[in-house]
């Protein structure tokens, strides 16, 4: 099997050094070159054509929201975000990146390659499949022609790999009578705080991240924690939240599969269940359990996901009942929810 070519960009010496020696033990991965600065970085890309770079949010010169700004029009390249607890990871989503991870807090050797064994050199062989055009933000067709909507419903949203972006164009377009919204994508603790808060600031309905007795409401949509499930419950007749710390079901804490399993149970026939891109298999059971209890389902088409992995194992099992771009998905959900 041919090695993925990496670029390890980072301004630090030490932390650059110690994620070049511990990603050249995957035996997949093949470290061509390294770079301390936007500059360094922009001629290895030239020199060496890696396959893949990790990229530092912090760097002098030039920071990587800047170079990442710069590089992908140009030079369109899988990028894996390497960033402290900051909400600009996510203007690096915006700018291009494919994915990011936590920077570890130390430098020691051990944890270092504890980290990148299970973390970044998984997300950077996730990256290396990437179709990096269809990280480009195109616009989503506006909601037309429903003037009423079924506000009984619960909409549960799943998404990994790509999600940030693709939830986004989703719910951007949420008008406040938008049935209560629960999502789960795969994202590190306190992160997912910072991008609730995001999604907040800029979309119509109120976003937050969700804690255990939170309502299902109407123009409320609630991002599971990083670190812990989410389950739809009912508790006096009124939908609710409970989230949970539990061990990883279908590789994940928080799982899409625990989610939509839960609304299945829960909320049965009213219910509507869209499963976005990501890589692998979570969430497809779960939307093929909320379709045989009557749920609509919706899944996103190949052509638009970053990753088909997880629209794919839906639809290939029956649980995707509509298949489509991700420009036209909320119109599809606003035309199932409609009353008139």
């Amino acid at each position: 099997m041919k090695k993925i070519r990496v670029l390890v960009v980072d301004d630090s010496v030490l932390f650059r050094n110690l994620l070049v020696q511990s990603l050249s033990e995957d035996p997949y991965l093949e470290v061509v070159a390294q770079a301390g600065d936007a500059y360094a970085a922009r001629d290895a890309i030239l020199e060496y054509r890696p396959d893949v770079m990790t990229l530092d949010v912090e760097m002098p010169k030039m920071d990587g929201i800047q170079f990442l700004r710069k590089l992908m029009p140009q030079y369109p390249l899988p990028v894996v975000v390497i960033s402290a607890l900051d909400a600009r990871v996510f203007d690096a989503m915006e700018a291009g990146a494919v994915d990011f991870v936590c920077k570890p807090s130390t430098v020691e050797r051990s944890k270092v390659s504890d980290f990148i064994r299970k973390e970044l050199g998984t997300k950077i062989k996730i990256a290396s499949t990437v179709r990096v055009g269809n990280l480009k933000r195109v616009e989503s067709y506006p909601v037309r022609g429903v003037s009423a909507v079924n506000k009984d419903m619960v909409i549960a949203i799943g998404a990994s790999t790509g999600g940030t972006e693709a939830i986004f164009e989703v719910v951007k377009q949420f008008r406040t009578d938008i049935p209560g919204v629960i999502i789960v994508q795969h994202m590190p603790p306190g992160f997912t705080e910072m991008y609730a808060n995001r999604l907040n600031n800029q979309c119509q309905v109120a976003v937050k991240e969700a804690v255990t007795g939170d309502k299902v409401m109407p123009g409320r949509v609630l991002i599971a924690p990083g670190d812990k499930h989410m389950r739809l419950v009912k508790v006096n007749g009124v939908y609710q939240v409970e989230c949970k710390a539990g061990e990883k079901v279908s590789g994940h804490c928080p799982s899409v599969d625990v989610l939509f399993s839960s609304v299945a149970k829960t909320a049965g026939k009213d219910a509507l269940g869209v499963i976005l891109t990501g890589m692998g298999g979570d969430g497809a059971n779960g939307l093929l359990e909320m379709r045989k209890a009557g749920a609509k389902t919706i899944g996103q088409n190949e052509a638009t996901c970053v990753v088909y992995g997880m629209p794919k194992v839906a639809y290939d099992i029956g649980a995707v009942q509509y298949q489509m771009e991700l420009s036209s998905i909320t119109n599809k959900i606003y035309g199932l929810l409609k009353t008139n």
